[in-house]
Parts: structure tokens; sequence; C-alpha cells
């Protein structure tokens, strides 16, 4: 039940009409279409005052009826009219950018994907990053049905970081024609909508925070290796972006095993990018005496291997499933033994089809070179990760705007 006492002083009654509201349109949002009276049993209310509360939230078109609910075992009574969240009271949008594609997606307040589309990142000089975000977004808005207008905010994900000094961004020189300085502000005069940026893999972490391997966790690590490796580190439930934004950035970090490089972002790489990245799976299995590895794109290529090798027994492949846990809790060592995490989640598709069995070798060697022994799990956000973070970024903040009915 929403409280009467915030900081030890009494609320207005139009503050906790805001707060009974955004209650129960929580509750909508967690279990679906409810009855007056199981929202009324869920937040304490009255049944007054909770259909006092349906009505107002239905005269703002937030929520919408839906059906009966029928009697049951345990539920005598008549029929009870059902409410449910109006889905198209909000939309909002996320994008995933890599250096092969753009994909956008847009959701409804529910969080249900109503429109997606993908278009290429592009390779020709000059580089039109602006024309190609909003032909993403206006592709996955046509096939909502929607205008670019009904999209109240807008997440990005890239790799790397815009550094919040400068607006630049950085630790991804392999991204064509996103390093203008004046990217962001083309962007911002072209989309008529909030726009906000963050890395790929701090996305990832939002969505298994939200809908995956790190719900209820508070101080967490994901380990994401895909087209580039790197982490997000959560603390205290928030994620922690570093000062220029390249926080989590460990692919530029210097390994046992690995040449020690130099000018790392000019070479866009370090130690256990070379170490443990995926680009460095097929040669791993060549020097281990496999001989069919395939041809092709080099994730699609260490995806295939990782998945043979869980499925080996002994010989090369077991040899490959081994060596590469070991090169994975390398890098995972020098952060555990900062950080000291409750749990790590390993993520990304050079990792993901590695299974349990390559999850159990990183958590064996992990705990024979660090001290502390988090948990380790596999991410469970497996479908679009990146552009399911950002979705859900871009509904919290559309939530919190539109639920907002204190005015």
């Amino acid at each position: 039940m929403a409280q009467n006492v915030r900081n030890g002083v009494p609320g207005t009654p139009r503050v906790l009409r805001s707060m009974n509201d955004r209650a129960a349109l929580d509750l909508l949002l967690e279990h679906g279409a409810l009855s007056r009276s199981r929202i009324g049993a869920l937040t304490g209310l009255s049944k007054p005052t909770a259909s006092q509360l349906l009505a107002r939230l239905e005269a703002a078109g937030l929520v919408l009826t839906r059906g009966m609910s029928r009697p049951g075992i345990g539920r005598p009574g008549p029929n009870a009219q059902l409410y449910a969240l109006n889905p198209r009271a909000a939309h909002a949008a996320g994008l995933d950018v890599t250096s092969q594609r753009i994909r956008a997606a847009v959701a409804d307040v529910t969080g249900t994907v109503v429109g997606t589309c993908e278009v290429p990142t592009g390779t020709q000089r000059p580089w039109d990053v602006t024309g190609r975000v909003t032909e993403a977004l206006d592709g996955a808005v046509k096939e909502a049905g929607l205008l670019r207008a009904d999209v109240k905010r807008v997440v990005i994900g890239t790799p790397g970081a815009f550094d919040p000094s400068s607006g630049r961004l950085r630790y991804a020189s392999h991204l064509p024609g996103w390093h203008s300085p004046t990217l962001l502000e083309e962007l911002a005069v072209a989309l008529p909508t909030p726009v906000e940026y963050d890395n790929d893999v701090n996305l990832v972490a939002l969505a298994e925070q939200r809908a995956g391997a790190a719900r209820r966790h508070e101080n967490f690590v994901l380990l994401w290796n895909g087209e580039g490796l790197g982490a997000a580190l959560v603390m205290g439930g928030r994620l922690h972006r570093g000062f220029t934004g390249g926080a989590g950035e460990i692919g530029f970090l210097p390994v046992p095993g690995a040449p020690l490089v130099r000018r790392v972002t000019q070479v866009n790489g370090g130690g256990f990018q070379n170490l443990a990245g995926a680009q460095a799976l097929p040669g791993l299995a060549r020097d281990l005496g496999i001989t069919d590895v395939p041809e092709g794109l080099y994730l699609e290529v260490a995806s295939t291997l990782l998945r043979r090798a869980a499925q080996a027994g002994a010989g090369p492949y077991r040899t490959l499933l081994d060596t590469y846990a070991t090169r994975l809790a390398t890098g995972l060592a020098s952060m555990v033994a900062v950080l000291d995490p409750e749990l790590v989640v390993l993520a990304g598709d050079a990792i993901t089809p590695g299974g349990e069995p390559l999850l159990e070798r990183v958590t064996s060697e992990l705990h024979e070179l660090a001290a502390p022994r988090p948990e380790l799990v596999l991410g469970e956000v497996t479908d679009d990760p990146v552009q399911r973070g950002a979705l859900e970024c871009a509904l919290a903040a559309t939530r919190d705007e539109v639920f907002d009915t204190s005015d």
C-alpha cells in the first residue's frame, strides 16, 4: 500500500493519489489484467478508493477494461470486470548498433515489441549515420503502425561509450561514422524525442538485471564476448560507467599469456581481447590440431567451434574448451579481485554456445585464480539482448513520465 508519509511529512491528497495510481499501474504491468477487488487487495485500498482510482486512470487513457473474470475454486461470486494497461498509452524505441548493421525495435508501454527494422551500418564515405538511424527507426515505427512522433523516448546502444565531457564516442574505432564531434547534435535535430546513448554491454546487463539471470542481484559483473569482449559493472543496483564512460572496456586489459599491447585505442584491442576474444578461437582451434575449422565470419566460426566443443568427449575439441575457459578466467580473475561481486553473468555469442560445460570450466578455473568466489551463471536474455536492454531503459523512463498523474 502506498505510504501516507514521505520523509516524515504527511502527503497531500494529490501526492497520495499519484502514489496509489503508480502502485496500481505497476501491478497491472507485473500481473496483467486484474479486477478491482484484486487491485484493492494487492494495494490495501478500499473498494471505493480502488474504483475511483481505476476510473481516474481509465479517463486518462492509461487503463482500459478487458473482459470479465470467471469464478473458480476459492473465487466464489459473480464475474468481475478486468482492467489492464492500455498498451497504446505510450511507445518507446531501442536501437542496437554494430559495425555491420543497425537494428531498431519499438515497444508499447507493456514492453511488447510491435515493430522492428534492420538496416546496414554503411561502408561508404561520408557515412550518413543520422540517415541510417532515422531509416531504422522509421522502419520499425511504420511496421508498428505509428508515427515517429508517437515514440516518446529512444535509447541507442553502441560499442564503446560516449564521453560525457566531449560527447564523442570512445573505445570503438571500428564503428564507421560514429566519431563525429557533431553527431549527437545532428541526431537531436533529426529525432523529435529524447534520445539516450549507452554502451551495448551495459544494456545487456540491464536486460539481465530486469528480466534474466541477474534478477534480485545488486552487485554483479556481466562478461560479454561477441563482436568484441567487454564487461558491465553493476554496484549497489546501479551501472558503474566510469569517468569517461569506459568502465568495463576490459578488451584492453593486459593479461598473462598475451603480448603487451601499446596504443590500445589506436589498435582497438588489447591483451584480453587478443587472448580470449571471438577472433582468437579459430587460430586456437588450429593450433590444437582441429582440422575442420569452418570458414566464415569469425563470430559465427567461434560459435560453431564452442558448440562442437561442448558436445565433444576427449580429444582436441575438449582441449579447446579447457584452454578457452582458462583464457576467459584469466581476465575475469583481475575483475573479481578488484570488485568482489556476488555474481558473474557470462553472455554473448562467443560464450553461450559453450553452455554448461564451458560454464563449469570457467568457474573451476576462476576459483583457482582469484580469492573471491562469486557464483557464475550463463545469461538468460539471448534474443537480441542489446536491443532488449535498450528497450528496457527507454520504457523505464517512458513509464515514469506517462504514469505520473500528479499534475
